[in-house]
């Protein structure tokens, strides 16, 4: 990772190097296609893995609702906004959303009806310590960072003199 000529890092583990790499094949094996990346980087020392972007994995199989803790991108396809927010809520996760539009009634549909911590529009999912962050369903529960966040850390007393 120091090296000048990299710009994204390793994994943290040859153990989620290998987890990454069976989900992208499992992903493959789905039916999906690999536009770019798809395997680890075996010119180098370290837990490597390229940008990999998967496209056409069916919606309905197993693969399509996995976290992949790694820089894969799943791409699908869908006619309109409703296809799109019910493929999103099909998920058992709901940490950040990414959504992108320039129409004010779908910005406001996404941000209102996208089951997600966070819902970030035109801008990729990140943290920020001004903001409070965290997931909803299997992602978690609780926020992290903000004031939402500190208070997440403390145990409220109730004290009632009369």
């Amino acid at each position: 990772p120091m090296q000048p000529d990299t710009d994204l890092g390793p994994l943290a583990t040859p153990g989620i190097l290998q987890d990454l790499d069976q989900q992208v094949q499992a992903a493959t094996k789905s039916g999906g296609k690999v536009l770019t990346g798809g395997h680890p980087l075996s010119d180098r020392p370290g837990n490597f893995y390229p940008p990999t972007i998967i496209i056409d994995i069916p919606p309905d199989t197993p693969i399509a609702k996995e976290e992949f803790f790694g820089p894969v991108a799943l791409l699908f396809r869908v006619p309109d906004i409703d296809a799109a927010i019910k493929l999103a809520n099909d998920s058992p996760f709901g940490l950040g959303a990414s959504a992108w539009t320039t129409n004010d009634q779908e910005c406001d549909r996404l941000v209102e009806e996208i089951e997600a911590g966070a819902v970030f529009i035109n801008s990729m999912v990140k943290s920020d310590p001004r903001l409070p962050f965290g997931g909803t369903k299997r992602s978690g529960y609780g926020r992290e960072l903000s004031i939402q966040g500190i208070h997440e850390f403390v145990n409220v007393k109730t004290v009632w003199v009369k």
